[in-house]
């Protein structure tokens, strides 16, 4: 079993959005199976992070596009949580290229992070754009 096992009740209904939000969770996967190697190879680990940080910000930067296009009345609080979180992510990547070992609790911010965020705040957006023809 995986560390972070898509379910379907991470699905918002949006196509697009349950695509990504797949590919970060698979992220998140392959960066607790090379911590969890006897001997973790750092350039691959460095390899996750780092496409993890350019994924997410791409991810935050289409959903921002969607809410200002759509006029989604909470764009501003949800994008401070993506500011938030895109420089929590920056920092553990700064920490890593500094030399600093990442680990569980690294995994276990992102597996809550993305958790709680796609369960409340995104299905939260789910039903506005959907209204709006997304899916």
């Amino acid at each position: 079993m995986s560390y972070m096992p898509w379910s379907e009740a991470l699905s918002v209904g949006l196509e697009s959005v349950d695509e990504q939000h797949r590919w970060l969770v698979d992220a998140t996967n392959r960066l607790h199976a090379e911590l969890v190697k006897a001997t973790p190879d750092r350039a691959v680990m460095g390899r996750i992070i780092e496409g993890l940080m350019d994924y997410t910000m791409n991810h935050f930067i289409m959903e921002e596009e969607l809410f200002e296009r759509y006029a989604y009345p909470e764009t501003a609080a949800h994008k401070a949580q993506h500011d938030h979180f895109t420089a929590q992510v920056m920092d553990t990547l700064v920490r890593f290229e500094d030399g600093e070992d990442v680990g569980q609790a690294t995994l276990d911010f992102l597996k809550n992070w993305l958790i709680e965020h796609i369960m409340r705040t995104d299905k939260a957006y789910a039903p506005f754009l959907a209204a709006h023809g997304i899916v």
